[in-house]
């Protein structure tokens, strides 16, 4: 846990960004009758039922201090799509030495997603532009992309429906533009001190045996 509230309090570095990545299941959904605009003095309404139209995935990507958010949406989470998702970064991050990346255990965010995708010299070599910082089991809620996710959905979606891909793509990248203009940063304020605080324990200070 101190490993990665160590990364996320690094001061800004624009050759060693620190990111976080997460993943949000989408169910996709359409009316099955219009909905009433909204009227002087009448509501907007709309009926209850809808019809499933399956699903997609969105991955949350934000660089927490600056504000940068690189969210999108694909059809699934797939080990490419994780792949995909990193060369992505990659390429908007052009002229860091590496970028730091926070992540879940989810067994999709390893090298061999990578190196299945793109072949074993690209996929290494992509994985090295990283280092990656897993959280502990049980320990997502340490990775600001889960903030990136409700920010999203609240947003974004809010309560209404959406039935496609394509329309979730168009509504996401519309959102991320939006954000991305207003710089809108996360906060992180979770210290290692506040983790020895809340937890109630003291670093286990460990010594070399010398022989």
């Amino acid at each position: 846990m101190e490993k990665v509230l160590d990364v996320l309090n690094r001061p800004l570095d624009n050759h060693a960004p620190v990111l976080a990545l997460d993943e949000r299941p989408v169910q996709l959904v359409d009316s099955l009758r219009p909905a009433t605009a909204m009227a002087p003095g009448r509501p907007a309404r709309r009926d209850y039922e809808y019809a499933r139209c399956g699903t997609a995935n969105v991955f949350c990507v934000v660089e927490p201090k600056t504000g940068r958010h690189q969210t999108h949406a694909t059809k699934n989470r797939t080990a490419t799509q994780f792949a995909r998702a990193l060369k992505r970064i990659t390429r908007s991050y052009p002229a860091a030495r590496t970028i730091h990346l926070v992540l879940d255990n989810l067994n999709t965010h390893r090298e061999k997603s990578l190196i299945a995708t793109f072949g074993a010299q690209a996929g290494h070599r992509l994985w090295r532009r990283f280092t990656v910082h897993y959280t502990p089991k049980h320990g997502s809620w340490l990775n600001p992309a889960e903030l990136e996710t409700s920010l999203w959905s609240r947003q974004c979606l809010g309560r209404q429906r959406v039935a496609s891909l394509a329309e979730l793509r168009e509504r996401t990248s519309a959102w991320n533009r939006w954000v991305n203009r207003l710089k809108l940063k996360i906060d992180w304020r979770f210290s290692t001190a506040d983790a020895r605080r809340v937890f109630h324990y003291q670093r286990i200070a460990t010594h070399e045996s010398k022989h």
